[in-house]
């Protein structure tokens, strides 16, 4: 254990946890850890050391959770609702014991900041108080039928073993955002947490079998597969898997809807946003730079709803990028767990390589730095993956501009005339995530919000782009991926729809007045 991870409190974090020094083992159908895989070494990119090892799943792993997920929903599909919410709220007592440790392991292994990690956490809590609540209104519908003495309702049943592939980025929140629906919606879940954070997956699985097992329940409810591509592949294309939730880049999320269509199963896709904030000449220059600012830079820009883009008027467009650039002069840098810091390290060198890039690139297509960016060296930044939040002025048809880079950099552009110039900007992109609108202005707000406005499947007005509530259904469209999770009604994804007709006449009549004597 590094001393930054002592000063901090990780070890003890770790032991809380129930976390060990040697093999965390990477798979497991629920109290019973197991696996034949490889090693994977988990480095911190705080500080670059080692916090821990597990081992990834092998085939033969895979088979024996998929048969007892298999076996364990079907005794669980039986159990009533609400008594299902109630094992949840188990869980999230746990959960809000837990709050702390499980922060900081998010903060260490993933490297955003402190205060981001417990919000993370608290996400979690959220969903599952959501979850409890649903666990009694999993409602249907009833319609009136064309022939006398009958009656038609629709119900939701459970759908059967979930699959959850998720990202580093958010290594805790978004499988509890899909597991605790599926849970209380009567499914077993299987999560292929991220190989880059596995010790925070296995933390995640530790506190969730521990709960099921105090109530007697089978093994199998909740899952945990580890390892590359190769482990989600024994997922993406096994029928009996028939909801795939998957988050992640572009490109994972196209591969992932074709093997899944392939074998006629669901998907939900949350995959990449290139997310922009339109500044008005009613905008609120303070609440703009706070919103751009904390959208840019939070989690390093490695949420998929960070800001990408800065669309402001050509009327206030010098006196809002001299704002925005005087407020990053003020940002912090360094280790996350210190909460005088801002802004951590990047996940990874890969990370740090394509945030390289970026800035190299915009600049050959003409575009101009207006705060440099560079990667930090010297005492507290021996990971080499920490890099300076950065700014450049941009045109939004630039290649580089088109494309979401996993990291702080910030494109600004100006936009002339009426607000539809803006608008055809945000919109001008391939992805459809997260969408924000600065303007004291209701008819600017108005027309931002309506059917020729932002095609975002989230648009916000006087807020940034992230930072979405666990009551709205989360998602975008375009190659975002047109899925939706968390609130709303997004629980209906992990269940099947069946309409019900009732006769309960003497009589046969058939729909649509069909005369069939025999």
């Amino acid at each position: 254990m590094s001393e930054i991870a002592k000063k901090f409190g990780i070890d003890k974090a770790l032991e809380e946890l129930g976390l060990n020094k040697d093999v965390n083992h990477g798979t497991s159908t629920g109290k019973d850890f197991f696996g034949n895989g490889d090693i994977i070494e988990s480095y911190s990119p705080v500080d670059n050391a080692l916090i821990g090892k597990v081992k990834s799943t092998s085939k033969e792993d895979y088979e024996k959770v998929i048969t007892t997920a298999t076996s364990a929903f079907k005794e669980w599909r039986t159990m009533p609702a609400p008594q299902r919410g109630e094992i949840v709220r188990q869980f999230n007592d746990e959960l809000r014991r837990l709050k702390e440790p499980l922060g900081k392991l998010v903060s260490y292994e993933m490297g955003k900041s402190y205060q981001e990690g417990l919000g993370e956490v608290q996400e979690m809590i959220d969903i599952c108080d959501f979850a409890v609540g649903l666990s009694r209104q999993l409602h249907g519908l009833t319609m009136h039928s064309e022939r006398p003495g009958h009656r038609m309702y629709e119900q939701y049943h459970p759908l059967g073993v979930v699959g959850i592939i998720s990202a580093f980025n958010f290594p805790v929140a978004v499988w509890a955002w899909n597991t605790a629906l599926a849970w209380v919606c009567g499914d077993a879940c299987i999560w292929k947490g991220s190989e880059k954070t596995p010790i925070t997956s296995v933390a995640c699985q530790n506190i969730a079998a521990r709960v099921f097992a105090e109530n007697g329940l089978p093994e199998g409810l909740s899952c945990l597969i580890t390892g590359d591509y190769k482990v989600g592949e024994m997922m993406t294309n096994d029928v009996r898997v028939p909801l795939i939730s998957a988050t992640g880049s572009i490109r994972m999320g196209k591969i992932v809807a074709q093997a899944v269509a392939a074998r006629l199963g669901k998907s939900l896709l949350e995959l990449g946003g290139n997310n922009a904030i339109i500044v008005t000449p009613d905008a609120n220059v303070k609440n703009t730079v706070i919103g751009a600012v904390f959208g840019a830079v939070g989690t390093c820009g490695q949420r998929c709803t960070s800001t990408r883009r800065l669309i402001i008027h050509e009327d206030i467009y010098d006196k809002v990028t001299d704002a925005i650039v005087a407020a990053y002069k003020q940002i912090k840098i360094g280790n996350p767990l210190d909460e005088n810091n801002h802004v951590g390290p990047l996940i990874d060198k890969d990370a740090v390589k394509n945030y390289q890039t970026a800035l190299e690139q915009v600049v050959k297509e003409g575009g101009k730095i207006l705060v440099e960016g560079g990667v930090l060296e010297g005492e507290g930044y021996e990971s080499g993956c920490y890099v300076k939040p950065a700014i450049a002025e941009a045109e939004n048809h630039y290649d580089i501009v088109q494309h979401e880079t996993f990291g702080p950099v910030l494109y600004i552009m100006k936009y002339k005339g009426d607000l539809q110039n803006a608008l055809d900007l945000q919109n001008g992109v391939k992805q459809g995530l997260s969408s924000a609108i600065m303007t004291n202005n209701l008819r600017e707000a108005e027309r931002f919000l309506s059917v020729e406005g932002s095609d975002c499947g989230i648009a916000n007005v006087n807020i940034g782009t992230s930072g979405a509530e666990i009551g709205g259904a989360f998602g975008g469209e375009k190659e975002t991926g047109g899925g939706r999770e968390s609130g709303s009604d997004a629980w209906k994804v992990y269940m099947r729809r069946q309409t019900n007709t009732i006769n309960y006449t003497t009589e046969l009549p058939l729909a649509q007045g069909i005369k069939f004597d025999l």
